[in-house]
């Protein structure tokens, strides 16, 4: 009986039909992805019925901004997949408790230093990121209240990536299902009938997170003997030597995520000098893209978790398989979005707002936006790759030439200085997907990564 309630927490990918694997594991995981774009969905349209295209605008750029205060544990969980995966995959089940441990422990501490940081310094990056004056008060109340509840975001973020490393995706979606919902009500309440504008949707989305990672908690605590952590307080203990591999992986996957995202900002910088109405644009149309990037990111999950697991049992062959089967099955889903968003962007649009303008907008976006679907297929394959062997620096310059090098130079090459405008900074922020990709590709086919040392071994 004991024996049987493990298996159903940690799940070994070392052998098995992928294909079968790969969305059994996944699926649990495209569903809460979606569930959590449906909530970020449901805070733009509730604001922009009862708010309208202001608030749409302060949405748009405060959650951009409160995004990337969340990369940092982000991506330091994400290390702690790929370090539990390899756990897994090597039989090395007992040093669990203290990575988890020291998980917990260094995410709490990046919570509380972020929730400073969020609150002092709201206006400044407010103001640097040319927020429209007319939706500038708003996003300093949407700012003010997720950087107070940002420790449930870690918290649920942490959980998840624990439970993904073990091959666990079915109770991460049944938390977020629980978020969705209480979201969803608190959001009608908050600001539909209580008029409490921005800042009842962040409270909403904040509550909703609280309750999804008090539900993981306790799910985790009523498992601890086949979880492998006992929550006594001396676990929470930080493990020098399991720290400081954890940062060798979160850091720099944590960097990728922070360049990505402070590009993303630029971007909005840009768009937001059009005005109000591009501001909110953009803030819908990014919304709406995460659909299919939030979906088929569980894909990359699996196949992180799944490479893994086959790296660390050197099941080359099969790792390969994982990688391909990766790619097909993200090109099937992206393939089925674009062709509804091409037929049906200006309802979707609609669906947020009932300004024309910003709908007469939507067009815009989509037909530029639409050229970075093949990339990000891609990505799902070689990112998942590069993040299921620990090959953190490599995934942080890939980031970089994505950030820094594609997203800004393009979007201010194609807008600024070939004059295409709003189109040029949507297309350029588009593109830049293929600074990832194609890299990520000719590094595959290298072979370099069958030689890469296991992040288990780098202590």
């Amino acid at each position: 009986m004991e024996q049987t309630k493990q298996v159903s927490i940690i799940h070994d990918f070392s052998k098995g039909n992928i294909p079968r694997q790969m969305l059994a594991f996944s699926a649990p995981f495209m569903l809460s992805n979606a569930m959590q774009v449906l909530y970020a969905l449901v805070d733009m349209a509730v604001v922009g019925k009862f708010v309208g295209s202001y608030g749409l605008s302060a949405v748009s750029v405060a959650s951009q901004v409160f995004t990337f205060m969340t990369m940092l544990a982000l991506g330091f969980s994400t290390g702690g997949q790929v370090y539990i995966s390899q756990l897994i995959g090597s039989s090395n089940q007992k040093a669990l408790n203290r990575t988890i441990g020291t998980l917990f422990s260094v995410v709490g501490l990046m919570a509380a230093v972020m929730t400073a940081a969020g609150v002092m310094l709201r206006r400044p990056v407010l103001e640097l990121l040319s927020t429209p004056e007319e939706a500038f008060a708003m996003a300093m109340d949407y700012m003010l209240v997720c950087s107070c509840g940002v420790v449930f975001t870690y918290g649920y973020n942490l959980v998840s990536a624990i439970l993904r490393g073990m091959g666990d995706s079915r109770h991460p979606f049944l938390f977020i299902l629980i978020a969705s919902a209480v979201n969803l009500a608190l959001d009608l309440l908050f600001v539909g009938v209580f008029r409490w504008s921005v800042a009842g949707a962040a409270l909403a989305t904040i509550l909703g997170q609280g309750v999804s990672f008090a539900f993981a908690i306790f799910y985790l605590r009523a498992h601890k003997e086949h979880f492998g952590f006992d929550f006594r307080l001396e676990s929470f203990r930080i493990d020098g030597g399991i720290c400081r591999a954890l940062a060798r992986l979160g850091v720099p996957f944590a960097l990728q995520s922070c360049a990505i995202n402070l590009s993303m900002l630029f971007v909005n910088r840009l768009v937001n000098g059009v005005g109000v109405y591009a501001s909110a644009t953009f803030g819908v149309g990014i919304k709406l893209d995460d659909i299919i990037n939030k979906v088929t990111q569980g894909i990359n999950f699996a196949v992180s978790s799944m490479v893994g697991q086959n790296i660390a049992a050197k099941e080359y062959r099969r790792t390969r398989q994982i990688f391909f089967w990766g790619i097909g099955l993200s090109a099937a889903c992206y393939l089925i979005f674009s062709a509804v968003y091409l037929r049906f962007s200006r309802p979707m649009f609609g669906f947020f707002t009932s300004d024309a303008p910003v709908v007469e907008l939507a067009p815009v976006f989509v037909s530029a936006i639409i050229w970075s679907f093949p990339a990000m297929a891609l990505m799902r394959g070689t990112n998942g790759l590069i993040q299921g062997i620990g090959n953190a620096p490599l995934s942080l310059c890939f980031a970089l030439l994505d950030g820094f090098v594609f997203r800004i130079a393009f979007s201010y090459l194609l807008g600024t200085v070939m004059g295409l405008g709003l189109y040029g900074f949507f297309l350029g922020y588009g593109l830049a997907a293929y600074g990832t990709a194609v890299p990520g590709l000719l590094y595959f086919f290298s072979g370099k990564w069958e030689k890469r040392r296991l992040a288990i071994e780098s202590r």
